[in-house]
């Protein structure tokens, strides 16, 4: 064992998905049949086997690598590697409660190719509540396999806190895209940066690698305060690339149906077309845009036609990314910055079209 990275394949995608099972039967296994909860356990183990599967995983993998690359050789043993990989599901749990409330307040069809969970039969308005369970899985799979070790009050005070932050993000998005209003003064890039940051750069980014960083016992409060700075850019990256897949992406390819136009969201497409309109395209997104109507969207998609968006998206996503590599050499050393790299190249070099984009 000393000669072999028992990490070495953590980043694989079928090694890190096999062990959700695992995952379900020790969340649910030991109160199945309880005579007062064996019921709504028997629904939790339903709610975690519909919902958590059909991600990339691409959050929880990144708990893996960074810890591969952080840790020295000598601490990676067994316990360490089942350790990192239950953070990472706890990541992916943590996502998939916001989708699952995300997808009733936008109203969405589908996730992961399949029906959202509110949509199905029987099912309706309890998916918030099924959300909170999901949630509650995070800090019960933290406390049976992290308790006692020195970082695990640091662990949980983190997932408490990316919790909190989502949720102000979510806030911020619903209050701009309130039903039956559309105010385009709100449209700005100050609060399109505000609900990305909060709503997709902390959760998806920073915290999979601040977790990785805590259990390695990284204590330097610069090492965050730079991972920060640098995952935060690749976050504007990764919600500016779900905005446009919302609008231009193939819902075979995205495993979704987008809606951010009938759903009044303050994306960067409606953002940067506000910049360039005449006063008379302005009016046709006044009279057309927040509506759920297929000709109005459709006005507005021609709209961003009109106004060459893709080529402005793919000009400005190839100066984010430049922006990150800047970021990268003058923020990271060492371990940190093959780990940075990595996940540029992995989360903000896809090409738009490609199958391999995360799905979220």
């Amino acid at each position: 064992m000393a000669s072999v990275n028992p990490l070495a394949a953590s980043d694989n995608l079928q090694e890190f998905s096999s062990l959700l099972e695992w995952v379900v039967q020790d969340l649910t296994a030991e109160e199945w049949g309880h005579p007062e909860i064996g019921v709504a356990i028997s629904r939790l183990r339903e709610v975690l086997e519909y919902n958590v599967p059909g991600g990339r995983c691409t959050r929880g993998m990144i708990v893996m690598a960074s810890i591969q690359n952080l840790l020295p050789l000598a601490m990676q043993d067994v316990e360490t590697k089942k350790r990192a990989l239950v953070v990472g599901w706890c990541v992916e749990l943590m996502t998939c409660s916001f989708l699952v409330t995300d997808d009733i307040m936008d109203r969405s069809e589908k996730r992961r190719g399949k029906t959202c969970w509110y949509k199905k039969e029987g099912i309706g308005l309890d998916a918030i509540n099924d959300s909170f369970l999901l949630e509650s899985c995070v800090y019960r799979l933290l406390r049976k396999h992290c308790r006692g070790q020195p970082y695990y009050l640091n662990l949980l005070e983190l997932f408490l806190e990316i919790s909190y932050q989502t949720q102000l993000g979510q806030a911020l998005d619903l209050i701009v895209a309130q039903p039956g209003k559309v105010d385009l003064a709100q449209y700005t890039e100050t609060m399109y940066k505000s609900i990305l940051k909060y709503k997709s750069a902390f959760p998806c980014f920073y915290l999979p690698i601040a977790a990785a960083m805590l259990m390695a016992r990284i204590h330097q409060e610069e090492d965050y305060r730079n991972a920060k700075t640098i995952l935060l850019e690749m976050g504007v990256l990764f919600q500016v690339q779900n905005d446009y897949l919302d609008c231009y992406g193939d819902p075979s390819v995205i495993g979704k149906i987008g809606t951010d136009i009938q759903d009044r969201k303050c994306t960067w497409l409606v953002v940067e077309a506000l910049k360039r309109v005449t006063p008379e395209q302005r009016k046709i997104l006044e009279e057309n845009y927040g509506y759920d109507d297929v000709d109005k969207v459709q006005r507005v998609k021609h709209l961003y036609d009109d106004l060459d968006l893709t080529t402005v998206y793919r000009q400005y996503k190839e100066e984010i990314y430049q922006r990150v590599q800047i970021l990268i050499s003058q923020h990271a050393n060492g371990l940190f910055k093959e780990i940075f790299l990595k996940l540029a190249l992995k989360s903000c070099k896809k090409d738009v079209y490609s199958p391999s984009l995360p799905v979220v």
